[in-house]
């Protein structure tokens, strides 16, 4: 973790690109309130395949329109080296100095997988048609890929994104701080200096969460999986749990050097803001 503590810490919230307009009104919402919190960046996502392109682009559109900086998802499965150019020119235009590079995933039904395979073919992309314009944050996983064969290959896999011009990473979120220090640690004797920002889910819904955590290899530790079960219904208590929990999980992580926390908001504010409040980040 000594590698962590030399950067200044950056807080960051992910936001999904609505479907509606109603969403886009409540996402709008949450931006604001939580814009007052001065966050480095907001991200936003982009769907399976690219399959949320023009909601995508509206969102961070509107971000830009506010004067805020933002950092827009960029998956490369099923797309042409052509289609990226013009998203990464889009990006330009729009004044943009930020990517999160991603490999994401194939849409089911959908055939082929376009010009990439991988995220550091992404990476590498970028760099070769916009130089260091944008500063490439791509994903880390301190549990490692549900698809990756074994520990080793992930970090071989993690390396390779950072070799090919990344400045940067994300985590996927998790409650085991005890991971994330031992999956930097391992990038540090592969000599990887980069930031490593730990990605914070807030606990809002169980079932959501379990749901989300399967697919994406997230462990939810047993004793606050039986934690959560036993609030049943009492979503108040589920709520009250889940920001202790995380404002906890957070606090370690800060304490040990990590540079920074980045907010899966879900396109909420209420709990990031008070996991905010409670650690004491308004007054950075």
């Amino acid at each position: 973790m000594e590698s962590q503590k030399k950067y200044q810490p950056t807080f960051s919230f992910e936001l999904f690109p609505p479907k509606t307009e109603t969403g886009m009104e409540k996402m709008k919402s949450t931006v604001r309130r939580l814009s007052t919190l001065n966050p480095r960046f907001f991200s936003v996502t982009y769907g399976a395949g690219g399959s949320t392109r023009d909601k995508t682009l509206d969102t961070v559109t509107w971000l830009r329109a506010q004067q805020l900086d933002t950092a827009p998802h960029i998956s490369c499965i099923g797309s042409s080296r052509e289609h990226i150019r013009e998203l990464l020119e889009r990006y330009q235009q729009e004044g943009i100095k930020r990517i999160v590079a991603l490999r994401g995933d194939m849409p089911s039904g959908m055939g082929g997988g376009g010009d990439f395979r991988y995220a550091n073919e992404l990476v590498d992309f970028i760099r070769s048609v916009t130089g260091d314009h944008f500063h490439i944050e791509v994903a880390a996983y301190p549990e490692f890929h549900p698809q990756a064969p074994d520990a080793m290959a992930d970090l071989v896999n993690f390396k390779r994104k950072i070799d090919a011009g990344a400045n940067g990473a994300i985590t996927q979120y998790f409650y085991n701080p005890d991971g994330y220090y031992r999956f930097v640690d391992s990038c540090e004797q592969l000599n990887l200096e980069i930031p490593i920002v730990p990605g914070i889910m807030p606990i809002n819904n169980y079932t959501q969460l379990g749901r989300f955590s399967d697919a994406c290899g997230a462990e939810i530790p047993r004793w606050i999986r039986r934690r959560l079960q036993g609030f049943a219904d009492d979503i108040e208590s589920i709520r009250a749990f889940g920001i202790d929990v995380v404002t906890e999980l957070c606090q370690k992580l800060l304490d040990q050097g990590a540079p920074g926390l980045h907010f899966y908001t879900m396109n909420q504010s209420g709990p990031s803001q008070t996991i905010w409040k409670n650690l004491g980040l308004s007054a950075r």
